[in-house]
């Protein structure tokens, strides 16, 4: 049971003594961390929210809670303000929770009692184009939280919605039959399928009559032509090679790769039954959905205010000219996920520009009568260092794997300053450990909902908050235990905790069980990373203020064992952010 918990109810106990039947039966008692530790390690309002329920002063009913307490063997308490209620947890305490950790493969993180299947939709991109730098958040936030949602319990399903079908391809299909260059294929799949379509797209424009040949051969493979159908398999098969390679660099995963293509039979009929039900009806030629006025105007996906007015926005199934659209694909997908994986919760983690198209699809899928847990988990922008949108100097989009070489060889530059001994194979093995922890740790140490400045310096210095910064800590860590190979420890005799940095260190890392569920609260990996940082640093205060290897006694085997939890933590923590270690830096 994480703190928190055991906080909340001996409070919750004291409170019912108190105000006895005046206590609200749906009230729950709540504890917070402390923001500032000089008021304890954790907080509650809980006296002050009653009082003004029970018209009462909170302070005098913060002062029965605390008496009713009494000698609590967990904390002291203290009474703040107007009627705040501090917990100042006891170094006797925090031992006995780390001896627990110690003794636990789950270092004091919970499994939830009550676990639901979810299907986490992420990365997807398009078959035929290069992944690009805007690619990295979907694809590292959609990894993390699949890699929490997977170790606090859920059942967990990871789905890679490549765009494998549409418009696009009508051009690559002339291309790949006209000007292909099959030996470049060979050698770079992506970036051969990527010229013939920005040379085609390019010829379009000049010779409007070709892009007319274009949707013929577009229209021969939506109606299952032999030839077009083998050439859009081999593009598929030879632009998922080329992302499997990133993939693999980055060590992400996923069980399923069904792309649009693969609900192309499903589309048709779900618009006729939607059709056939009066949930969507015709206008102007295409099949739409509008409004059915069950909700508030500003609450209304279907709507948009323009010039005071309330006007009709609907969500487009079928064009005029029979065509579908990704509302409809969507939808396809939605009813697959629900039917067979029996989904209990849907995420799609796409940019915040998104949030009106995810609007009207959870809409109109909750109008079909399955109502369900949809999140659109949206992020923001990454941005250069003239804070426009990250973008080569010709103004392209910077493919990512671009990224992930010059990440690999700027840390290989850093590794070769600080550790000119190592053989080369480490120091491979280790920049390429550095350079993509760098850019991983980047992203999930931001708010995902804000843009963020794209900096090399600033990501791979061994300074503040960075991965490098956290892999050199663990290194640190270990460097201790490599000096004692002798040594066996089995970290069974209880902790000691005397020193200010031996209880601050052990006061976070006794929060590690905190910190992972909150994860998934508002899906915010920044918050995991956040922690990481703090862990660190109060490491490395503890180890400048503690000698480790010069102390005896009790007091060594305590610092020994927070240095090896710390250094359980540090890996297991990075491991959920998908970021490796090495063992030397």
């Amino acid at each position: 049971m994480i703190i928190p918990t055991i906080l909340e109810e001996k409070l919750s106990g004291a409170l019912k003594s108190v105000l006895g039947d005046s206590l609200p039966s749906e009230f729950r008692a709540s504890v917070t961390p402390s923001a500032d530790l000089r008021f304890g390690d954790y907080q509650s309002n809980a006296a002050m929210v009653l009082a003004k329920q029970c018209r009462t002063n909170p302070r005098a009913l913060a002062q029965q809670v605390v008496e009713q307490m009494g000698d609590c063997d967990v904390c002291t308490l203290e009474i703040a303000g107007p009627g705040f209620i501090n917990f100042r947890i006891r170094p006797e305490f925090f031992a006995a929770r780390l001896s627990s950790m110690l003794a636990d493969a789950r270092l004091g993180v919970e499994a939830i009692t009550e676990p639901k299947t979810i299907v986490i939709d992420f990365s997807a991109p398009n078959v035929a184009k290069q992944m690009h730098v805007g690619h990295i958040r979907s694809t590292i936030i959609g990894d993390t939280l699949a890699r929490v949602a997977r170790f606090v319990g859920h059942n967990v399903i990871t789905d890679n919605h490549i765009g494998d079908w549409g418009t696009q391809f009508g051009m690559i299909l002339w291309g790949w039959k006209n000007i292909l260059d099959h030996s470049a294929l060979e050698q770079d799949p992506i970036e051969e399928l990527l010229r013939v379509y920005k040379e085609v797209n390019a010829r379009c424009k000049e010779t409007p009559e070709l892009l007319d040949t274009c949707k013929v051969e577009l229209v021969k493979l939506q109606s299952g032509d032999v030839e077009n159908l083998g050439i859009w398999e081999r593009c598929v098969e030879v632009s998922k090679t080329g992302l499997k390679k990133i993939y693999k660099q980055l060590d992400i995963h996923f069980d399923y790769w069904l792309g649009e293509s693969f609900y192309n039979d499903d589309l048709g009929p779900l618009v006729d039954g939607m059709l056939a039900s009066g949930m969507a009806q015709e206008s102007d030629g295409a099949i739409c959905v509008f409004s059915d006025g069950s909700v508030p105007p500003q609450d209304d996906p279907f709507l948009v205010q323009e010039k005071g007015e309330w006007k009709a926005m609907p969500c487009i199934i079928r064009k005029a000219d029979g065509g579908f659209l990704y509302a409809t694909t969507d939808l396809a997908t939605l009813d697959y996920r629900i039917k067979n994986w029996q989904a209990d919760s849907i995420w799609y983690v796409v940019g915040a520009p998104q949030a009106q198209h995810f609007r009207q699809i959870f809409a109109t899928q909750r109008r079909r009568g399955m109502d369900g847990d949809y999140r659109h988990i949206a992020f923001g922008s990454i941005l250069g260092e003239d804070r426009k949108p990250f973008k080569t100097r010709s103004g392209e989009s910077v493919s990512l794997q671009d990224v992930l070489t010059e990440a690999i060889e700027r840390a290989t530059r850093v590794v070769e300053e600080k550790s000119p001994d190592m053989d080369a194979d480490e120091k491979k093995k280790v920049a390429e450990i550095v350079g993509i922890g760098a850019v991983k740790f980047a992203e999930l140490s931001q708010n995902r909902m804000t843009d963020y400045v794209f900096n090399w310096d600033k990501m791979l210095a061994l300074q503040g908050d960075t991965a490098p910064y956290l892999q050199n800590s663990y290194v640190r860590v270990r460097s201790i235990f490599r000096k004692l190979e002798n040594e066996q420890h089995d970290w069974s005799a209880p902790l000691t905790l005397t020193e200010d940095a031996e209880i601050h260190l052990s006061r976070l890392l006794a929060r590690y069980g905190e910190v992972v569920p909150a994860v998934l609260d508002d899906c915010r990996p920044n918050i995991l990373a956040a922690y990481l940082f703090d862990l660190a640093k109060a490491f490395h205060s503890f180890y400048e203020a503690c000698p480790v290897l010069k102390s005896e006694g009790d007091v060594r085997y305590t610092r020994l064992a927070l240095c090896e939890l710390c250094a359980r933590t540090l890996k297991h923590g990075l491991g959920l952010l998908g970021i490796q270690l090495p063992d030397r830096m």
